[in-house]
Formats: C-alpha cells, structure tokens, sequence
C-alpha cells in the first residue's frame, strides 16, 4: 500500500487526499499549525487518513505533495524528503508571497525554486493550474470518454513516470510538459491556468480537457513580459 504524504492540507491537498483515499492510498495530512488543527478534516476522510507534523508527512510518505504558500516553501524540511518524488502545487502570488526577484524577471520558475530547497527529492510540478472543486470534481475512470488530463512538468522521467501512475489512479491522464523549466506554461495567468478546465471562465462548471487539449493551451501560454 502507497502513502502519500501531504505538507500542506488547504483545498488542493485535501481534494488530492479525497481522491487517493477514493483509489485505495493511505493519506498522512499535516499544516503549519499542527495535527490537532487536523481532526476535523482527518475525521471526514475516514480510516486511510491521519494527521501528523510536515516533518512526519515528509517522513512516512512513499510521495509527497507539497501543497504551502511559496513564500513558506523555506519550511518544507528537506532532510525528510531525500530520494522522495515530491510532487509540487505551488503557485506564486506575489499580494500573498511577496516580490521574487527571480520569478518576476522570468529567471527562474516556482517549481525550481522548490526543487532548489530540495536538492535531494525529484520534484514534480503538478495540480497547481486546476481549481480544487474541478479537480473534485472531474476525475474518470480509465476507459472513460471523458477523461481528463493534467499537465506536469519535471527533470526526471522516472519520477515523472510515477506522477503519471498516480494520476491514473486517481482518475485522470497526464500531459507531459516537459522539463521544470518549462513549468511557467502553466502558471498563474497563462492560458494553461484554471480556465483551461472552465466553462469559458464559468468557474461552477468543470469542463473535461484532452491531452491535446491541455498541449493547445501550453502552447498558447505567454510570458509575463510578453502579455
């Protein structure tokens, strides 16, 4: 039996816990402020769930979604996580985050900011350009017409390999974005982001999306200086 660790438990990670509960996973659940702030989400996931510290989330997961505010990505422990597939949501808001230099002259992207925090882990972007009751929401089974997919982006196939497992069990295809760098495709404001998965920004109706789909709209995002 596969655990997924969660470090961080705010809509996205619960709706992703929701779902690999739904496929037969344990969940180990844990936020900045404590397991005991945990009960009551722990409690409706059911017997595969516990809440634990970041630091035993880290440590009992055989995955772990990283799901924080980048602005607290300083405080995901990395010692934990060595030789892990951590699979990174993270987005960046700079209202919430404050200014990154790095991110705002388009040097870097979030997700190599999280894999340079963690050295030793093989990151994963995924989960960040869908809104959480989509992601609810729209999950299929294999043979299903509507099938959705997701897009991530990461520097090592066989960790890649593994997020493309875990999706298909908990209900949906991957797109393959190619390298962390190529992360800011399916950034916050870019073609790729959460409309993509909207009724032509109805945000109450999920829309399935292909693969081509997804690639369509990776291939449409911009650059911030070029918006």
């Amino acid at each position: 039996m596969t655990t997924i660790g969660f470090i961080g438990s705010g809509n996205i990670g619960s709706s992703v816990a929701r779902l690999a509960i739904d496929a037969g996973y344990d969940v180990v659940m844990s936020n900045s402020r404590g397991p005991e702030t945990l009960a009551d989400l722990v409690a409706d996931l059911g017997d595969h769930a516990i809440a634990a510290t970041s630091r035993e989330a880290a440590e009992q997961g055989d995955v772990v979604v990283v799901t924080v505010p980048l602005k607290a990505i300083d405080d995901v422990p990395a010692i934990p996580l060595t030789g892990k597939v951590v699979i990174d949501t993270c987005n960046y808001y700079p209202e919430r985050d404050g200014q990154i230099a790095a991110l705002d002259d388009e040097s870097t992207t979030t997700s190599e900011i999280v894999q340079s925090h963690l050295p030793d882990s093989q990151v994963v972007k995924a989960f960040n350009n869908i809104y959480f009751k989509h992601l609810a929401t729209l999950a299929r089974p294999t043979d299903s017409p509507e099938r959705t997919a997701l897009a991530i982006a990461g520097d090592d196939d066989t960790a890649k390999q593994t997020v493309v497992n875990l999706l298909d069990d908990l209900g949906y295809d991957a797109h393959d974005a190619g390298a962390l760098a190529e992360g800011w495709r399916f950034q916050r404001d870019t073609a790729a982001y959460a409309t993509l998965y909207s009724a032509e920004g109805d945000f109450e109706t999920a829309v399935p999306r292909t693969a081509e789909e997804v690639a369509d709209r990776l291939a449409q995002s911009k650059r911030y200086a070029d918006m």
